[in-house]
């Protein structure tokens, strides 16, 4: 959560509010290898449907990815989340009642910007934007 703290801090907002919600996806026995490498020894290995060993499984991340929808819901207002790709992507399936397994399909780069939006529906209107001049997509 560090560099996910320092992002928010980088980006004008110093004193985030911490949610273990957002931490990394664990990687259990896998901590610590590249998805090029995890596929080298079991090629086709995919985090949203197999999880990893002695880590967190798929239904494990969805739930978290849930969970942080319900809390952020709890604001009444607009919520900036900063977090690592993978538990980001997760949300980004969880916020439109996707199967955990289409987080797979969502690109998302380092320090992009996605818009979630609830019209009464949910909605992401933005994903994976590279901000511009001014820190606009």
């Amino acid at each position: 959560m560090l560099r996910a703290r320092r992002t928010a801090e980088l980006a004008g907002f110093p004193k985030p509010l911490l949610s273990d919600l957002l931490k990394e996806v664990d990687y259990g026995d896998y901590e610590g290898l590249t998805s090029k490498e995890i596929r080298g020894a079991n090629p086709s290995w995919e985090i949203y449907s197999d999880g990893s060993p002695a880590g967190e499984n798929p239904t494990q991340i969805y739930a978290r990815a849930q969970a942080f929808i319900a809390l952020a819901g709890q604001t009444g207002g607009r919520v900036l989340a900063f977090a690592h790709g993978h538990i980001l992507r997760a949300v980004g399936a969880a916020w439109i009642r996707a199967d955990i397994s289409v987080a797979a399909g969502l690109m998302l780069d380092v320090a992009t910007l996605s818009v979630l939006r609830d019209d009464g529906q949910s909605l992401i209107t933005l994903w994976n934007a590279s901000p511009g001049p001014g820190g606009q997509p």
